[in-house]
């Protein structure tokens, strides 16, 4: 068994939560601050390498037989702890070279590289000193994360590092395994003595390893990590190194694979998973990490490869809605790059080598659809540049761009610098005479400037905390785009130029169809777009509230993917719930509750109700599904309005955890405020 030595770190947990605070912001556009200054980077590289590296490679996704594993396979196999431990010894990457790793991303046009430090098996790629089960264990002996880290300063890119917070191999981490619980009892096992062991190594990656680009957490979705620690953590790397970016998953606000957090978590950026946003997350930083084919460790036996054509256009795809995108290699057990990994990095290389300044330093694209492919923006008060990506050359030869207001004053190919390209504007469209032969045949940018910001005709939106009103609710209508003016109507009419300008919140107070619509230089520019609120009446409460305090709880053991048919299941013997949070720190797996009673509403009108869970769960209220957050996913809150009397309403909550983390909490407000915990006054039961 190998050691875990002691914690020698001189920042412990309880003094960073002591320390002074250090928000962790997702930055908008607004004016420079500290954070946007230390984001800086990060948002202009917009592309990296992600590395996913360790023991899991020398089996190589194959165990007894099954050939389906990889990074995971010391639970998705259940191969008991003393069994792994044996690929200590047969881990001698006697391939590996840390600068032709960094020549690669460099190559691939790549500016920094995020490497698994420690995955959830607990192994360390460095030279730890908390413990034994690192990489001088092994034949190899040799630091490579001294190796790569020197090697990306030679080669001009950033050092990030990937760093497990569930770790699967050291004594104190709860919970275990449910499939070795018998033969690894928890015993004195103590989450706050693995905390420590966690923050002495965070301690050393960002202490001895010069500076830090990002720390990139994970494994953060498991029910004995909360909150506080995430903040603990999130304050660690801050006092260690002030610049160094870290992610949401330093704390338990993200919400599933969308990898998006609420608001009130640690975090700089969200980390959408395998998935890119369908239309990006205006004002906020994130980062799509993906997979080059099915895995993120190495598995011989997957060569579900996506091909360069897929990755350069998804590449653009993330870039024309403001993200960042890190693309994953899974290294082979002798240190080397899979041919199908270097081939990929090859191609995308090139394109980048052409087309890399429609990437780099770009904000999303201001058009909300452009059938032809994508569009990214350099922005400046006097000039801006567009960059059209074409995936769908126009057999024409001329690329037209609906709906742009500003003059354009060139236009020109990258790749064929020497071509002419003809530019003709008519009621709001450019014709761009980009000619037939396409110089890239995956994607072919279009640079065309232009005078000022962007001015889009973009439809403008209208937003409402309710568009059901027993009392006034205030509607905002947001311009579609920068340079616009955008009027409104009450009676559903079209707006004209004479129409009000929407400055300010509206007072809606009755029934109505709120329409609106966007204008430029007097001239109507976009569709108009309407929303229509509905006064009504409030449901009533009920004559009986039950005698009891708080909700009534019934708990079924079963194994689900989505909310069960409780009516066609047998519970336990019931308990109450009489705290604010429904099932705080909720530790059992394979288990769902149904809690039953009473609401107490103290005034008539409409309310908004947060509910929180990792998995499922549904609100009623009355016979009304008031929230549907269904579903197997790590911690989401999901919201819904319900027009309510004041008085009892009967309530129920429903709840099921299949593994992983278990959290359930619910929280309510007036339309208009900020949802809070309600308090156990407000719940009865029979």
């Amino acid at each position: 068994m190998f050691a875990q030595r002691a914690f020698a770190a001189a920042v412990v947990a309880g003094s960073i939560l002591g320390a002074s605070p250090a928000t962790g912001q997702s930055a908008g556009s607004g004016p420079a601050s500290p954070d946007d200054a230390r984001m800086e980077w990060w948002r202009d590289a917009r592309f990296g390498m992600f590395i996913h590296w360790g023991l899991y490679s020398v089996p190589a996704g194959e165990w007894n037989g099954q050939t389906n594993h990889a990074e995971w396979i010391r639970t998705t196999a259940q191969i008991p702890i003393g069994t792994y431990e044996k690929f200590v010894d047969q881990f001698n990457p006697v391939n590996f070279d840390a600068d032709a790793w960094a020549q690669m991303a460099a190559d691939a046009g790549m500016k920094y590289v995020v490497i698994t430090t420690k995955h959830h098996d607990g192994f360390c790629l460095f030279d730890s000193k908390s413990t034994d089960f690192d990489i001088m264990s092994t034949p190899f002996k040799r630091d490579i994360m001294k190796e790569l880290s020197e090697a990306c300063a030679r080669h001009g890119l950033k050092m990030c590092w990937y760093h497990s917070i569930m770790d699967w191999h050291h004594p104190d981490y709860l919970p275990r395994r449910g499939w070795e619980a018998a033969a690894r009892p928890e015993g004195d096992a103590d989450m706050d003595r693995y905390t420590k062991y966690l923050f002495s190594e965070v301690t050393e990656l960002l202490t001895n390893y010069g500076d830090i680009g990002v720390m990139w957490f994970d494994g953060e979705w498991e029910s004995t990590w909360n909150h506080e620690r995430g903040e603990a953590l999130y304050k660690l790397c801050r006092s260690l190194q002030p610049n160094v970016i870290v992610n949401n998953r330093v704390d338990k606000g993200r919400g599933g694979m969308g990898g998006m957090s609420d608001d009130g978590y640690f975090g700089d950026y969200g980390t959408p998973e395998q998935e890119i946003p369908a239309t990006g997350i205006p004002g906020v930083d994130w980062e799509t990490c993906m997979t080059m084919n099915n895995n993120w460790g190495y598995n011989s036996h997957d060569k579900n490869f996506k091909s360069s054509e897929d990755l350069i256009r998804k590449l653009c795809d993330i870039a024309s809605k403001g993200g960042n995108f890190l693309l994953n290699i899974g290294p082979k057990a002798d240190g080397t790059f899979p041919q199908e990994s270097i081939d990929r990095l090859h191609d995308i290389g090139n394109w980048m080598h052409v087309n890399g300044q429609s990437i780099y330093g770009t904000t999303a694209s201001p058009f909300d659809d452009i059938t032809w492919g994508r569009c990214t923006v350099r922005a400046g008060d006097k000039a801006s540049t567009l960059y059209l990506q074409v995936f769908d050359w126009p057999k024409s030869g001329v690329l037209t761009l609906g709906g742009l207001g500003s003059d354009i004053t060139a236009a020109r190919l990258l790749g064929d610098e020497g071509r002419a390209v003809g530019v003709e504007q008519r009621d709001g469209t450019a014709y761009l005479q980009v000619g037939t032969n396409r110089p890239d045949p995956i994607c072919s940018v279009v640079a065309v400037q232009i005078a000022g910001r962007p001015v889009v005709y973009k439809a403008p939106t209208i937003e409402a905390v309710s568009t059901i009103l027993v009392g006034p609710v205030q509607a905002s209508i947001t311009p579609g785009s920068a340079g616009l003016e955008t009027r409104y109507t009450l009676d559903g009419s079209a707006p004209t130029a004479t129409s009000p300008l929407a400055k300010g919140p509206i007072a809606i107070k009755d029934s109505c169809t709120l329409s609106a619509q966007s204008f430029h230089g007097g001239k109507a520019v976009s569709a108009v777009v309407q929303q229509q609120f509905e006064k009504v009446t409030p449901a009533g409460g009920v004559a009986h509230w039950g005698s009891a305090t708080g909700l009534k709880v019934e708990e079924y053991a079963g194994d689900w993917r989505a909310m069960p048919d409780f009516s066609k299941l047998t519970p336990g013997a019931p308990t109450t719930a009489t705290g604010r949070a429904l099932a705080p720190g909720y530790g059992k797996e394979h288990v769902a509750l149904r809690y039953s009673g009473y609401l107490r509403v103290p005034e008539d009108g409409v309310y908004v109700f947060a509910l929180t869970s990792d998995d499922g769960s549904m609100l009623k209220i009355g016979d009304q599904t008031v929230v549907d957050n269904d579903g197997l996913h790590s911690t989401e809150t999901k919201t819904g309005v319900a027009a309510l009397a004041a008085g009892w309403h009967p309530i129920t909550v429903e709840w099921f955890n299949n593994t992983g983390g278990a959290e359930l909490g619910l929280k309510m407000a007036p339309v208009g405020g900020a949802p809070a915990p309600i308090d156990t006054g407000a719940f009865r039961h029979d």
